[in-house]
C-alpha cells in the first residue's frame, strides 16, 4: 500500500531535516511531502539544499491550508493512506507502521496517536490537558464517541476520509473540529497510544490571548459542524 506522510512547516528550519530523517530511518515504508507554508525563516533554503520532496506555498494558508493540501497532493498521487506528522520535532515517527497496521486491522477510517492512554512522554501543560479534556467531553456529548487526544495533529486516515479532507478542512487549529466532522458522518475512529516529545524549537501558536480565541473559536466550530449533521 502507497502510504504518505505529510509535514506541515511553518519556520521550522530548527527541525525539519530531523523531522524528515526521522521518518527515512524508522518509517522506511512511508513517503513524505513537507508543505511549506510560506515560511519567513530558511525552512525552503533547508528543503532545496537537502533535496527534500516539498511543496511549496506561496501565500501562508496556516496549519488548516497546509495540511489540506497535503491530502490534495496525497490524493492527486494515488496513496492509500495519508499520515500528519509534526515538522517540530514533537512526533515519533516509529510509531507510524504501527498506526498504519491499526488502521488495516481494525478497518477504522482514522487512527489518533493519543498521548493520554498511557500517558508517557510529554503531557503537555496543565492548561492545554484541561482544554483538552474539555474538548474530548465537547466530541463525546456531541457525537457519542470518545477521543482522548483530539487535538493530537499525528493522525493517519484511509483513502475515504482523505477525498474528504482535500475537498474541505477547518482552517484554524483544525484538528478537534475535523474529527468531529468524520464522527457525525458515522465514520470509525479509534485511537492508539503513543509517546510524544515536548517541542525542540519554534514557537506554539496558541498561547497568551490567543488560548481565549483558541477554545471559543473551536468550542463554536464543533457546535456549528453539529448543526450541519
Amino acid at each position: 500500500m502507497k502510504k504518505l506522510v505529510i509535514i506541515p512547516a511553518y519556520n521550522e528550519c530548527g527541525s525539519i531535516q530531523r523531522a524528515v530523517d526521522d521518518i527515512r530511518e524508522h518509517a522506511p515504508g512511508f513517503d513524505y511531502v513537507v508543505i511549506n507554508d510560506c515560511s519567513t525563516d530558511s525552512t525552503l533554503d533547508i528543503c532545496r539544499k537537502n533535496n527534500l520532496n516539498y511543496v511549496n506555498l506561496s501565500v501562508n494558508l496556516g496549519i488548516g491550508g497546509a495540511v489540506q493540501t497535503g491530502y490534495l497532493y496525497a490524493c492527486q498521487n494515488g496513496y492509500d493512506m495519508a499520515v500528519q506528522f509534526d515538522g517540530d520535532g514533537q512526533h515519533d515517527a516509529a510509531y507510524l507502521e504501527m498506526m498504519a497496521e491499526e488502521l488495516v486491522r481494525t478497518k477504522s477510517d482514522m487512527v489518533i496517536g493519543s498521548r493520554f492512554i498511557e500517558k508517557e512522554g510529554f503531557q503537555s501543560s496543565g492548561l492545554r490537558r484541561a482544554g483538552i479534556r474539555y474538548f474530548s467531553m465537547l466530541i463525546r456529548l456531541l457525537t457519542g464517541k470518545r477521543v482522548t487526544d483530539p487535538t493530537s495533529g499525528m493522525r493517519i486516515v484511509n483513502q475515504d476520509v482523505m477525498r474528504i479532507y482535500a475537498g474541505s478542512y477547518p482552517k484554524d487549529y483544525p484538528e478537534p473540529e475535523s474529527v468531529t466532522a468524520i464522527l457525525r458522518m458515522g465514520k470509525r475512529v479509534t485511537e492508539v497510544p503513543v509517546v510524544m516529545r515536548k517541542r525542540e524549537e519554534g514557537v506554539s501558536s496558541i498561547g497568551g490571548f490567543r488560548t481565549v480565541y483558541y477554545m471559543i473559536k473551536v468550542t463554536l466550530a464543533i457546535f456549528m459542524e453539529r448543526l450541519r449533521g
